[in-house]
């Protein structure tokens, strides 16, 4: 989107998913931005009224801040589409497929890139007996933020016990060993390759919880794995058809060189908390954070 002068951005943020609370920051720390680049905003936590919120106060631009199920899985993109308010982020197919891992895994091993095996399976008999040898994780097949994952360590006797929370069906995969790196793409364009650090698997904790992990950016890696990074994140972006910004998460086990760079999956709206990865990118790439949020409205539009 452009024109003369700074548009009207609504702030979608909230809503109803398991990562409410993570888009509430995500949200507020947007609108925060947007306000000291000269936007008028209007921050809308997105429930049921949603439309009709959206029809009163009339915004040139969403800036969609919605994290989680209904937020970054097309169905709020189809309601933007069907207003026909150009929103930021990516469209409806592209966030229905990143969203569904096992779809989007389908995507990416047809485009050539590394991924490691994995089944959708009842609850009931992931948690019966083990699906695959151990290591391996159990994970909702469309849920984000490390929300509801498992880890079966090597030698496990017996299956996880899933709790009660955890959909019908889920995703079983091969544990992928190795040093947590993301690269986030906005555009056309890599923006570097963080090593994300912490004491033990990256959870909902370590991911949002201050000092619950530490960022080394640019990642100390072989030249040839942060290159690879930066390549794979770009053909993940562009084989799922996403827009505006994305971010891709890798797990590089160092022994095995470049056959131990597997690529996770890729995030259609990163957070942009204090203690997100994107926006540290941008920072790195040399861009402000209302310069980046500015980018991401100027970059929004209908038909995504």
């Amino acid at each position: 989107m452009s024109s003369g002068t700074n548009p009207k951005v609504a702030v979608l943020m909230g809503g109803p998913s398991a990562e409410r609370e993570v888009s509430l920051s995500t949200g507020r720390e947007c609108a925060a931005a947007l306000r000291e680049a000269g936007y008028e905003v209007v921050e809308v936590d997105a429930g049921p009224d949603v439309a009709a919120r959206l029809g009163e106060i009339s915004p040139d631009v969403v800036f969609n801040a919605l994290h989680g199920r209904w937020g970054e899985d097309g169905c709020v993109q189809g309601l933007l589409e069907w207003l026909r308010i150009p929103y930021s982020h990516s469209g409806v197919l592209a966030s229905a497929l990143a969203m569904d891992k096992q779809r989007s895994k389908d995507v990416f091993k047809r485009a050539g890139l590394p991924v490691v095996e994995s089944v959708i399976a009842a609850k009931k008999e992931v948690s019966a007996r083990h699906l695959m040898e151990p290591p391996y994780v159990v994970k909702p097949n469309n849920e984000g933020s490390s929300v509801g994952i498992y880890i079966v360590n090597e030698g496990a006797n017996t299956p996880p016990k899933l709790s009660e929370d955890m959909p019908e069906n889920v995703m079983v995969e091969t544990y992928a060993p190795g040093r947590e790196l993301t690269t986030t793409v906005m555009g056309d364009r890599a923006l570097g390759v963080t090593d994300i650090i912490t004491d033990g698997w990256y959870d909902y904790e370590a991911k949002y919880a201050e000092g619950g992990s530490r960022h080394e950016i640019p990642a100390n890696v072989p030249q040839e794995i942060y290159d690879a990074c930066l390549e794979y994140a770009i053909r993940a972006h562009n084989a799922l058809g996403c827009k505006g910004v994305t971010r891709t998460d890798f797990r590089w086990d160092e022994a095995r060189g470049l056959d131990g760079l597997i690529l996770l999956e890729t995030n259609t709206q990163p957070g942009m908390t204090p203690t997100s990865l994107s926006p540290e990118q941008a920072a790195h790439a040399g861009m402000t954070f209302p310069e980046f949020c500015s980018w991401i409205v100027e970059d929004a539009s209908c038909d995504r």
